[in-house]
């Protein structure tokens, strides 16, 4: 009898040190497939590696993450879930209507994010009150991009104005250069979108139209006037656009082909890994107007079985927001840390511009979500607006159709 009580005893102990020293492993779906991309994604696996974890890799092609957002949708309706997931904004809370993520504020409690992040980004990473997903950056939309040489030799400064900007297009165009590298797919046309709407708008016009959906702002004549300029900009624009994948409209940029590029600072990533250098060989500029448009990649944990996937989510959730993490991560992929305790000393130009502006932006009121990259409104009102933008991208509509269209398009998705 004692030597079966022993046994026992042993046998619970030897399954008590299995669980609690359980081999945190992690199958991670996300969609950082270029180069600056590829690049960041890599820091984080070797950090969960170096920590004891087992990383199982789910890159799904496609810059906006739409194919992503496909495969995940697959994965759990299969009742397999992936152990964590690139998702932001409103998607976020989507998910857990669905009731298929998991509650992550043991870490968030123990690590202090609630001290370190910005309210306004912490409130996307929560549900219901409780934290669901773990912020990793912020980037910023509203920016343009140029080849430094190539505005050197044609005498043209970064624009502060539209008509800064489409006069300078014109020279570039007579020169038989392309004036704006762009990806004709739907997610570019409508960062172009966004980011001239920001500048005409500005940004409570902006909040009103894309945060608000506002019926009176989305018809103004000031929205028209938004349709107007990115009309001349799709003149500015290389026959070859429809299907281009952004980084391949940054090379552009970068090997002279083409002047300017508006897009996040993913583009200064793709720059960086070139082994380019801010301010020599590419400049970075807001685009013209007031405030700030952020996009925060972050990764949100599903329900999932085993010990091991748990203990993987947590070390996953506490290195993603931990200060080494940050600084490494976003000095390669061209975005500033999430946590505001995180030193800049060794982050380039375009970065500390970002920094400041996003400050300046808090306090003023026009740090804005990004509708185009899934910031600001759930999937059915910003696919409206997008559908309505990219349908006048790509033909001879007018921006009175365009206005009448948008605000029938938000109406029928609501």
């Amino acid at each position: 009898m004692k030597n079966t009580l022993t046994s026992a005893v042993c046998a619970v102990a030897l399954l008590s040190a299995g669980a609690a020293i359980a081999e945190p492993k992690a199958e991670v779906l996300h969609w950082w497939t270029s180069g600056g991309e590829a690049k960041s994604v890599a820091v984080l696996q070797k950090e969960f590696s170096d920590n004891g974890g087992t990383w199982t890799d789910m890159p799904v092609a496609g810059g906006g993450g739409d194919s992503a957002m496909s495969a995940l949708r697959a994965r759990v309706l299969s009742g397999n879930a992936p152990t964590a997931v690139q998702l932001k904004g409103p998607a976020i809370q989507e998910w857990h209507e669905e009731g298929v993520l998991a509650d992550i504020s043991s870490v968030a409690e123990a690590e202090g994010w609630a001290e370190v992040l910005p309210s306004s980004i912490a409130g996307h990473m929560k549900c219901e009150g409780t934290w669901c997903a773990a912020p990793v950056n912020v980037h910023r939309v509203d920016w343009i991009w140029a080849n430094a040489d190539v505005l050197e030799a044609n005498d043209i400064q970064m624009p502060n104005t539209w008509d800064e900007f489409n006069a300078a297009a014109e020279k570039l165009q007579a020169a038989g250069i392309i004036p704006l590298a762009h990806g004709g797919q739907a997610w570019q046309d409508a960062t172009v979108f966004e980011a001239v709407a920001l500048g005409i708008l500005g940004p409570d016009g902006f909040r009103k139209a894309f945060v608000e959906l506002d019926e009176d702002t989305l018809t103004s004549d000031k929205m028209k006037a938004v349709f107007d300029q990115v009309r001349i900009m799709r003149g500015f624009v290389d026959p070859n656009f429809p299907g281009r994948d952004w980084n391949l409209a940054t090379a552009m940029v970068m090997n002279g082909e083409a002047a300017f590029q508006i897009m996040g600072d993913w583009a200064k990533g793709e720059f960086l890994a070139a082994g380019k250098t801010p301010g020599e060989d590419f400049l970075c500029a807001s685009v013209p107007g007031e405030g700030f448009l952020y996009n925060v990649d972050s990764f949100a944990m599903f329900d999932v079985d085993g010990e091991d996937s748990k203990a993987g989510q947590e070390l996953l959730a506490k290195l993603i927001v931990g200060p080494s993490f940050q600084k490494v991560f976003n000095l390669n992929k061209g975005s500033i840390p999430v946590r505001t305790d995180v030193p800049l000393d060794e982050f380039d130009s375009c970065a500390h511009l970002s920094a400041q502006d996003m400050a300046a932006s808090g306090e003023s009121g026009a740090l804005l979500p990004s509708y185009a990259h899934g910031m600001a409104l759930r999937g059915a009102q910003s696919g409206a607006i997008t559908d309505v933008v990219t349908s006048h991208f790509n033909s001879d509509m007018s921006s009175d159709e365009a206005v009448k269209q948008l605000a029938a398009a938000i109406a029928n998705s609501l």
